[in-house]
């Protein structure tokens, strides 16, 4: 019999990256802040949706809410950890730049990272993050 047969479900096709969109209120003050502060690069303009790309193929969607496909929301269940090599540079420069954070650099020793919280203009929060 034909392995086909057996299963009749083809595999799953390889996926080619990623897009986590979040939805805001004040997408040029966002846009700002992802630029500026977290120096990430624009790779699609659509004007009321901006593609910066996180790592390699992972990438974050900022969408105006009045023309995305969902609202902005003032409780936000959703957590952005971007991993880096060196979080208290990163430290140094949010606080150079006169950002507040959420808690200093810390080991979090029972899960094996070093990381410090801090959040976007409209409250999302986003972890700094090393794998120890």
């Amino acid at each position: 019999m034909d392995p086909a047969e057996l299963n009749p479900i083809p595999p799953a096709p390889a996926f080619e990256g990623a897009i986590t969109f979040l939805y805001y209120k004040d997408l040029p003050t966002v846009a700002r802040f992802y630029e500026e502060v977290l120096g990430l690069q624009l790779v699609i303009d659509q004007g009321w949706a901006k593609i910066y790309r996180a790592a390699g193929v992972a990438h974050l969607g900022l969408v105006d809410e009045t023309r995305g496909y969902h609202r902005a929301s003032p409780i936000k269940p959703v957590e952005i950890t971007l991993l880096v090599d060196d979080v208290d540079a990163w430290y140094g420069r949010i606080r150079a730049m006169g950002v507040p954070t959420l808690s200093e650099p810390r080991t979090l020793d029972q899960i094996g990272v070093r990381m410090f919280l801090l959040q976007d203009p409209e409250g999302y929060v986003i972890e700094i993050q090393k794998f120890l």
